[in-house]
């Protein structure tokens, strides 16, 4: 079964990708910025990481646990955060972009539904999506996709802020102040000014 959901999950969101992009490709041509300073380290470190990562997979084997304490977690966590991600994928529309250095024609900063929960609704699915599948799956081999995953989010996370804060410098900032970057309720934790 965890096998099966966690199938289902992920190809729920590869095809809202997919049928995303294809309508998005229809008339939209983006505007690029640069990368800025530190992107190559960072995806050299990607590359590194997965290389360490698939040498050691082997070894991982041994920590695998199908306990329902462990998956049932996981499969709430995966289906949830299933929904969050396509919720937020389909709210951006055509304004998603593969790249994070660019902005679409007509691009509008989202500040409602999912991205009033969180400003990067996606990634924190996504997030939650590898986490779920590594408890779904009682650990194992897949311990190593959520340091894959957030390495990767790492690097992409600060392009995008600093597109987002040129591009809409003074309501972005607002709204940084506002919405947490990936965690819900995490502003709660901060003490007032």
């Amino acid at each position: 079964m965890a096998e099966t959901v966690t199938w289902i999950c992920w190809g729920i969101v590869i095809a809202t990708w997919i049928v995303g992009a294809l309508a998005g490709m229809r008339g939209s041509h983006g505007r690029h910025q640069p990368l800025g300073d530190g992107t190559g380290w960072r995806l050299v470190s990607v590359i590194v990481l997965i290389v360490v990562i698939r040498l050691a997979g082997h070894d991982l084997r041994r920590v695998t646990d199908h306990s329902p304490w462990i998956e049932l977690p996981g499969l709430v966590i995966l289906v949830a955060s299933t929904i969050f991600a396509t919720w937020a994928r389909i709210r951006l529309g055509r304004m998603w972009s593969a790249m994070p250095n660019t902005l679409q024609a007509h691009h509008e900063l989202r500040t409602d539904g999912p991205y009033a929960v969180t400003r990067h609704p996606i990634y924190t699915g996504l997030l939650g999506m590898i986490l779920g599948t590594v408890l779904l799956n009682g650990l194992g081999v897949t311990l190593a996709l959520p340091v894959v995953g957030a390495a990767i989010v790492a690097t992409r996370i600060p392009i995008e802020e600093r597109l987002m804060s040129s591009a809409f410098p003074d309501e972005y900032a607002r709204y940084r102040r506002r919405v947490p970057r990936l965690l819900p309720g995490l502003q709660l934790l901060r003490r007032p000014h």
